[in-house]
Protein backbone atom coordinates (compact mmCIF):
# COMPACT_ATOMS: atom_id res chain seq x y z
CA UNK A 1 0.00 0.00 0.00
CA UNK A 2 1.22 3.38 -0.92
CA UNK A 3 0.74 6.63 0.35
CA UNK A 4 2.26 10.27 0.79
CA UNK A 5 3.22 11.93 3.71
CA UNK A 6 4.96 15.71 3.60
CA UNK A 7 5.85 15.24 0.02
CA UNK A 8 7.53 11.76 0.41
CA UNK A 9 6.16 8.74 -0.51
CA UNK A 10 5.62 6.31 1.85
CA UNK A 11 5.63 2.41 1.06
CA UNK A 12 3.64 0.30 4.25
CA UNK A 13 4.99 -3.18 4.32
CA UNK A 14 2.81 -5.66 5.24
CA UNK A 15 4.15 -6.40 8.84
CA UNK A 16 3.38 -10.24 9.06
CA UNK A 17 4.77 -10.63 5.80
CA UNK A 18 8.16 -9.34 6.39
CA UNK A 19 8.58 -11.18 9.74
CA UNK A 20 6.27 -9.27 12.81
CA UNK A 21 3.15 -11.17 14.13
CA UNK A 22 4.46 -14.26 12.09
CA UNK A 23 3.04 -17.59 14.63
CA UNK A 24 5.49 -19.76 13.10
CA UNK A 25 8.69 -18.55 13.92
CA UNK A 26 10.52 -20.87 11.72
CA UNK A 27 9.56 -18.74 8.86
CA UNK A 28 11.47 -15.54 9.77
CA UNK A 29 14.89 -17.30 10.22
CA UNK A 30 15.01 -20.71 7.43
CA UNK A 31 17.57 -22.42 7.39
CA UNK A 32 20.40 -22.47 4.79
CA UNK A 33 20.19 -21.86 1.62
CA UNK A 34 18.10 -18.92 2.03
CA UNK A 35 16.58 -16.65 -0.44
CA UNK A 36 15.78 -13.98 2.38
CA UNK A 37 16.78 -12.93 5.75
CA UNK A 38 20.27 -13.06 4.41
CA UNK A 39 23.77 -12.22 6.27
CA UNK A 40 26.64 -11.45 4.03
CA UNK A 41 29.54 -11.34 5.98
CA UNK A 42 32.83 -8.82 5.23
CA UNK A 43 36.06 -11.15 5.29
CA UNK A 44 38.65 -9.91 7.47
CA UNK A 45 41.06 -9.85 5.11
CA UNK A 46 44.13 -8.54 7.61
CA UNK A 47 43.74 -12.09 9.37
CA UNK A 48 44.07 -14.41 6.60
CA UNK A 49 47.51 -15.40 7.80
CA UNK A 50 48.87 -18.23 8.73
CA UNK A 51 46.64 -20.67 7.29
CA UNK A 52 43.62 -19.21 7.47
CA UNK A 53 42.97 -20.03 11.47
CA UNK A 54 41.45 -16.32 12.25
CA UNK A 55 38.90 -17.27 9.34
CA UNK A 56 38.70 -20.89 10.21
CA UNK A 57 37.87 -19.66 14.05
CA UNK A 58 34.98 -17.35 12.87
CA UNK A 59 33.11 -19.33 10.59
CA UNK A 60 33.40 -22.65 13.08
CA UNK A 61 31.38 -20.09 15.51
CA UNK A 62 28.87 -18.40 12.96
CA UNK A 63 28.79 -20.43 10.00
CA UNK A 64 24.73 -21.19 10.79
CA UNK A 65 24.18 -17.70 10.53
CA UNK A 66 26.32 -16.34 7.92
CA UNK A 67 25.24 -16.92 4.12
CA UNK A 68 27.98 -15.43 1.89
CA UNK A 69 31.47 -14.37 2.48
CA UNK A 70 32.38 -11.41 0.29
CA UNK A 71 36.05 -9.98 -0.55
CA UNK A 72 36.12 -6.35 0.06
CA UNK A 73 38.12 -4.42 -1.89
CA UNK A 74 39.24 -6.53 -4.44
CA UNK A 75 41.91 -8.08 -2.11
CA UNK A 76 41.63 -11.62 -3.77
CA UNK A 77 43.27 -9.57 -6.29
CA UNK A 78 47.09 -9.72 -4.36
CA UNK A 79 46.70 -13.07 -3.45
CA UNK A 80 47.86 -16.28 -4.64
CA UNK A 81 45.75 -18.20 -6.41
CA UNK A 82 46.27 -21.47 -4.03
CA UNK A 83 45.52 -18.86 -0.71
CA UNK A 84 42.35 -17.99 -2.62
CA UNK A 85 41.36 -21.50 -3.47
CA UNK A 86 41.59 -22.51 0.16
CA UNK A 87 39.35 -19.39 1.21
CA UNK A 88 36.40 -20.54 -0.96
CA UNK A 89 36.81 -24.11 -0.37
CA UNK A 90 36.75 -23.12 3.34
CA UNK A 91 33.59 -21.28 3.21
CA UNK A 92 32.22 -23.97 0.97
CA UNK A 93 32.09 -26.57 3.62
CA UNK A 94 30.56 -24.26 5.88
CA UNK A 95 27.90 -23.24 2.98
CA UNK A 96 28.49 -19.97 2.78
CA UNK A 97 28.75 -18.27 -0.67
CA UNK A 98 31.62 -16.38 -1.93
CA UNK A 99 31.44 -12.93 -3.42
CA UNK A 100 34.00 -11.26 -5.41
CA UNK A 101 33.01 -7.54 -3.99
CA UNK A 102 33.76 -4.70 -6.17
CA UNK A 103 36.53 -5.31 -8.07
CA UNK A 104 35.43 -5.95 -11.96
CA UNK A 105 35.35 -2.19 -12.79
CA UNK A 106 39.53 -1.90 -12.62
CA UNK A 107 39.31 -5.15 -15.53
CA UNK A 108 37.45 -3.20 -18.32
CA UNK A 109 40.27 -0.50 -18.73
CA UNK A 110 42.21 -3.48 -20.50
CA UNK A 111 39.25 -4.11 -22.81
CA UNK A 112 36.08 -6.35 -23.31
CA UNK A 113 38.02 -9.80 -23.26
CA UNK A 114 40.13 -8.81 -19.88
CA UNK A 115 36.43 -9.18 -17.83
CA UNK A 116 35.59 -12.10 -20.03
CA UNK A 117 38.89 -14.08 -18.56
CA UNK A 118 38.30 -12.54 -15.46
CA UNK A 119 34.76 -14.58 -14.85
CA UNK A 120 36.41 -17.59 -15.97
CA UNK A 121 39.02 -17.10 -13.96
CA UNK A 122 36.77 -16.34 -10.47
CA UNK A 123 34.60 -19.54 -11.34
CA UNK A 124 38.03 -21.73 -11.31
CA UNK A 125 39.03 -19.77 -7.79
CA UNK A 126 35.68 -21.19 -6.28
CA UNK A 127 33.45 -17.91 -6.26
CA UNK A 128 29.86 -17.74 -6.56
CA UNK A 129 29.28 -14.44 -7.17
CA UNK A 130 30.17 -11.47 -8.98
CA UNK A 131 29.65 -7.89 -8.05
CA UNK A 132 29.31 -4.71 -10.37
CA UNK A 133 29.92 -1.66 -8.91
CA UNK A 134 27.36 0.35 -11.21
CA UNK A 135 28.60 3.73 -10.08
CA UNK A 136 32.19 2.81 -10.51
CA UNK A 137 32.09 0.72 -14.16
CA UNK A 138 30.25 4.13 -15.46
CA UNK A 139 29.03 2.29 -18.19
CA UNK A 140 25.92 2.78 -20.38
CA UNK A 141 22.90 0.85 -18.85
CA UNK A 142 23.12 -1.94 -22.20
CA UNK A 143 26.63 -2.23 -21.30
CA UNK A 144 26.48 -2.92 -18.14
CA UNK A 145 23.40 -5.85 -18.71
CA UNK A 146 25.51 -7.47 -21.22
CA UNK A 147 28.13 -7.78 -18.18
CA UNK A 148 25.16 -9.06 -16.05
CA UNK A 149 24.43 -11.74 -19.02
CA UNK A 150 27.81 -12.63 -19.03
CA UNK A 151 28.20 -13.62 -15.17
CA UNK A 152 24.67 -15.50 -15.75
CA UNK A 153 26.14 -17.29 -18.91
CA UNK A 154 28.87 -18.93 -16.85
CA UNK A 155 26.85 -20.35 -14.30
CA UNK A 156 27.71 -17.69 -11.44
CA UNK A 157 25.35 -15.57 -9.87
CA UNK A 158 25.49 -11.69 -10.97
CA UNK A 159 24.95 -8.66 -8.40
CA UNK A 160 25.23 -4.88 -9.44
CA UNK A 161 25.47 -2.76 -7.09
CA UNK A 162 23.93 0.66 -6.97
CA UNK A 163 24.91 4.32 -5.34
CA UNK A 164 21.64 7.11 -5.28
CA UNK A 165 23.96 9.57 -6.67
CA UNK A 166 25.16 9.54 -10.57
CA UNK A 167 27.13 11.32 -13.36
CA UNK A 168 24.28 14.47 -13.35
CA UNK A 169 24.42 14.08 -17.45
CA UNK A 170 22.82 10.46 -17.17
CA UNK A 171 19.85 11.95 -15.29
CA UNK A 172 16.74 12.85 -17.83
CA UNK A 173 15.43 15.36 -17.80
CA UNK A 174 11.87 15.61 -16.24
CA UNK A 175 10.01 15.65 -19.51
CA UNK A 176 11.97 12.50 -20.87
CA UNK A 177 10.65 10.30 -18.29
CA UNK A 178 7.15 8.56 -18.49
CA UNK A 179 5.77 5.45 -17.02
CA UNK A 180 9.15 4.38 -15.42
CA UNK A 181 10.47 4.53 -19.07
CA UNK A 182 13.80 6.92 -19.21
CA UNK A 183 15.40 8.28 -22.94
CA UNK A 184 19.02 8.77 -22.25
CA UNK A 185 19.82 12.22 -21.92
CA UNK A 186 22.99 13.48 -24.57
CA UNK A 187 25.37 15.18 -22.70
CA UNK A 188 28.97 15.62 -22.22
CA UNK A 189 29.77 13.69 -19.10
CA UNK A 190 30.65 16.24 -16.41
CA UNK A 191 32.28 15.44 -12.81
CA UNK A 192 28.58 16.39 -10.91
CA UNK A 193 27.10 14.63 -8.89
CA UNK A 194 23.27 14.70 -8.71
CA UNK A 195 20.62 12.24 -6.48
CA UNK A 196 18.21 10.45 -8.51
CA UNK A 197 16.65 7.27 -6.51
CA UNK A 198 14.06 6.80 -9.41
CA UNK A 199 17.13 5.86 -11.75
CA UNK A 200 18.62 3.88 -9.41
CA UNK A 201 15.23 2.05 -9.30
CA UNK A 202 14.85 1.80 -12.88
CA UNK A 203 18.45 0.82 -13.82
CA UNK A 204 17.72 -2.22 -10.78
CA UNK A 205 14.81 -3.65 -12.38
CA UNK A 206 16.45 -4.24 -15.70
CA UNK A 207 19.16 -5.69 -13.91
CA UNK A 208 16.93 -8.15 -12.38
CA UNK A 209 14.87 -8.59 -15.91
CA UNK A 210 18.26 -9.43 -17.18
CA UNK A 211 19.04 -11.60 -14.46
CA UNK A 212 20.69 -10.40 -11.64
CA UNK A 213 20.08 -12.69 -8.65
CA UNK A 214 19.93 -9.24 -6.11
CA UNK A 215 20.60 -5.73 -5.88
CA UNK A 216 23.19 -4.29 -3.43
CA UNK A 217 22.63 -0.81 -2.42
CA UNK A 218 25.45 1.32 -1.44
CA UNK A 219 25.65 2.55 2.03
CA UNK A 220 26.81 6.23 0.78
CA UNK A 221 24.22 8.98 0.94
CA UNK A 222 21.56 6.13 2.16
CA UNK A 223 22.48 4.54 5.37
CA UNK A 224 25.87 4.82 5.74
CA UNK A 225 25.26 6.66 9.97
CA UNK A 226 22.36 5.49 11.96
CA UNK A 227 21.67 9.38 12.77
CA UNK A 228 21.27 10.21 9.22
CA UNK A 229 19.26 6.79 7.21
CA UNK A 230 17.49 8.03 4.45
CA UNK A 231 14.02 6.28 5.29
CA UNK A 232 12.17 7.46 2.58
CA UNK A 233 14.58 6.50 -0.59
CA UNK A 234 14.89 2.60 1.57
CA UNK A 235 11.41 2.15 1.59
CA UNK A 236 11.14 3.40 -1.93
CA UNK A 237 13.63 0.90 -2.90
CA UNK A 238 12.00 -1.99 -1.00
CA UNK A 239 8.54 -0.93 -2.26
CA UNK A 240 9.52 -1.34 -5.83
CA UNK A 241 11.90 -4.22 -6.00
CA UNK A 242 11.39 -6.10 -2.79
CA UNK A 243 13.29 -7.21 0.18
CA UNK A 244 14.22 -10.49 -1.32
CA UNK A 245 16.19 -9.37 -3.99
CA UNK A 246 17.50 -5.91 -2.28
CA UNK A 247 20.74 -6.11 0.05
CA UNK A 248 21.68 -3.09 2.04
CA UNK A 249 25.37 -2.40 3.69
CA UNK A 250 25.01 -1.84 7.14
CA UNK A 251 27.85 0.02 8.78
CA UNK A 252 27.77 -0.60 12.00
CA UNK A 253 25.38 -2.10 14.21
CA UNK A 254 22.91 0.62 14.73
CA UNK A 255 22.39 0.47 11.23
CA UNK A 256 21.12 -3.49 11.33
CA UNK A 257 19.39 -2.83 14.27
CA UNK A 258 16.81 -0.30 12.30
CA UNK A 259 16.68 -2.19 9.46
CA UNK A 260 15.22 -5.53 11.59
CA UNK A 261 13.16 -3.80 13.50
CA UNK A 262 11.81 -1.34 10.40
CA UNK A 263 11.20 -4.36 8.20
CA UNK A 264 11.90 -7.50 10.32
CA UNK A 265 14.36 -9.94 10.21
CA UNK A 266 13.60 -11.14 6.34
CA UNK A 267 15.92 -7.92 5.26
CA UNK A 268 19.35 -9.18 3.62
CA UNK A 269 22.29 -7.28 5.03
CA UNK A 270 25.94 -7.44 4.30
CA UNK A 271 27.82 -6.74 7.57
CA UNK A 272 31.54 -7.00 9.10
CA UNK A 273 32.18 -10.25 10.58
CA UNK A 274 32.31 -8.74 13.95
CA UNK A 275 28.05 -8.21 13.46
CA UNK A 276 27.09 -11.08 12.61
CA UNK A 277 26.07 -12.30 16.11
CA UNK A 278 24.59 -9.12 17.15
CA UNK A 279 22.58 -9.41 13.83
CA UNK A 280 21.37 -12.80 14.63
CA UNK A 281 20.31 -11.57 18.01
CA UNK A 282 18.39 -8.92 16.72
CA UNK A 283 17.07 -11.56 14.30
CA UNK A 284 15.49 -13.18 16.60
CA UNK A 285 17.53 -16.25 17.21
CA UNK A 286 16.92 -18.34 20.54
CA UNK A 287 20.41 -19.33 21.46
CA UNK A 288 18.65 -21.93 24.12
CA UNK A 289 17.24 -24.00 20.95
CA UNK A 290 20.60 -25.02 19.94
CA UNK A 291 23.58 -26.44 21.61
CA UNK A 292 25.92 -23.43 19.81
CA UNK A 293 26.11 -21.45 22.87
CA UNK A 294 29.03 -23.17 24.04
CA UNK A 295 31.10 -21.77 20.38
CA UNK A 296 30.27 -17.77 21.47
CA UNK A 297 33.35 -17.44 23.64
CA UNK A 298 35.92 -17.08 20.78
CA UNK A 299 38.08 -13.99 21.21
CA UNK A 300 37.59 -13.14 17.13
CA UNK A 301 34.61 -12.10 18.09
CA UNK A 302 36.29 -8.82 19.32
CA UNK A 303 38.32 -8.44 16.79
Amino acid sequence: MRGWRDGVEVVALSLRGYGYGNEDEEDDRPEKPRRYGVTEMRSPIYSFRPANQALQEILDSVSPFVDGLKFSGGCHSLMGKELVREITDLAHKHDIYVSTGDWAEHLLRQGPSSFKQYVEECKALGFDTIELNAGSLNLPEEALLRLVRLIKSSGLRAKPMFSVKFDSSDIPASRDRSFGAYIAPVKEKTSERAEDVDLLIRRAERCLETGADMIMIDADDVCQRAESLRTDIIAKIVGRLGLDKTMFEASNPNTSEWFVRRYGPRVNLFVDHSDVMNLERLRGFNMHRSNLASRYASPFFLM
